[in-house]
């Protein structure tokens, strides 16, 4: 879409079907109570194909809707994802997009900008006297990581194949 007001239009479209589809479809692929981020994987492609700022936007966007649909504390989500975003943006280059998001630099990003987010979320979503941060983090934080990587390997391959 050569338009950018009908691209943020379908970014935002794009953005309420993955709120959706996180709170409807995700969990029934969830492993152990462990569930990829799909809208970080939305976030940071939005990041890549647009720049450091409208990937913040979508991060902050995304992060808000997150909260709002999963009755988590608002506005967590939306820092973990805007820094996230904002890490994932210094990786924008332009007129190169279909090359960061259709090789394996896609996953490996959204495998620092996860990390990075879970430190974040994390750290917010623990009450001290619950769990020593460290055990909970290898738990979640890392598993999550780690499943949100291998899923970010479908856009990547769909973008890969479409290079062709």
């Amino acid at each position: 879409m050569n338009n950018p007001v009908l691209r943020y239009i379908a970014y935002a479209v794009a953005a309420l079907l993955l709120a959706v589809a996180t709170v409807v479809l995700v969990p029934f692929i969830a492993i152990d109570g462990i569930v990829p981020d799909v809208m970080l994987i939305w976030a940071i492609w939005v990041a890549l194909n647009e720049g450091q700022m409208i990937g913040m936007i979508a991060g902050f966007g995304a992060g808000l809707l997150f909260d709002a649909v999963s009755a988590d504390v608002i506005g967590s989500n939306a820092l973990a994802k805007v820094i996230a975003v904002f890490v994932a943006g210094y990786f924008y280059l332009e007129t190169r997009e279909r090359e960061m998001t259709g090789s394996l630099r896609f996953p490996m990003i959204v495998a620092l900008c996860s990390a990075l987010h879970n430190v974040i979320y994390y750290f917010f979503y623990l009450r001290p006297t619950e769990i020593h941060f460290l055990q909970f983090f290898l738990r979640y934080g890392t598993l999550t990581a780690v499943y949100t990587t291998v899923l970010s390997l479908i856009p990547m391959l769909i973008i890969s194949r479409q290079k062709e």
